[in-house]
């Protein structure tokens, strides 16, 4: 018993004096200081979230940029179809005949009646592609007279570019583009009056 009451004694001894001499050599107390374990967790918490947000944002922007590229080509697949119907010639008021290219634009599954022209084409979008990166659009057109104040009338062709997008879920966009054309020549008794 004595021998276990004085092995006791210098442990106890023994740690004092290790305490006392780190304490004056390295500045220490004999609590050491540091982060708890609630600590270290609630800052990788912290760190994992900044991270996470990060990464959304990130992959947000990458698509929202993708999605732009791909309305600006749809855009510009309406507007080729706009220009198309310009260039066809309407001439109603020609005294040789008719003029009416406008009706006759290369539309898929076309319908005339009621002097309604309506249509359809389909194609690719015009955006940089590797693989099978490609997406397909659907051009809706539609040309209709449009009553004037004057004795002719104008004719208002409108485009729906119809395409697919997959961000989360599959949905479909559409852009579209309207304007107003008259015709080439009128007869000079309607422009002048005469």
């Amino acid at each position: 018993m004595a021998k276990k009451l004085l092995f006791e004694l210098v442990k106890r001894f023994y740690t004092t004096m290790r305490m006392q001499l780190s304490t004056a050599v390295f500045g220490r107390t004999s609590h050491r200081r540091g982060f708890t374990l609630v600590e270290v967790v609630i800052a990788l918490a912290i760190i994992a979230t900044v991270f996470a947000s990060i990464i959304i944002a990130y992959t947000q922007a990458a698509y929202r940029a993708q999605w732009t590229g791909y309305s600006l080509a749809a855009e510009s697949l309406a507007i080729k179809q706009i220009e198309q119907a310009r260039s066809a010639r309407w001439d109603p008021a020609n005294p040789g005949g008719q003029v009416l290219e406008i009706y006759s634009l290369n539309l898929l599954g076309s319908n005339y009646a009621a002097q309604v022209l309506t249509g359809y084409t389909w194609t690719n979008l015009d955006v940089p592609a590797y693989g099978t990166n490609y997406l397909r659009a659907t051009n809706f057109v539609t040309v209709k007279p449009v009553p004037s104040s004057s004795n002719g009338s104008n004719l208002m062709v409108k485009v729906d570019t119809v395409w697919a997008f997959r961000w989360r879920t599959t949905r479909l966009y559409t852009n579209t583009v309207c304007t107003y054309l008259a015709p080439d020549n009128k007869d000079p008794k309607d422009l002048f009056g005469n």
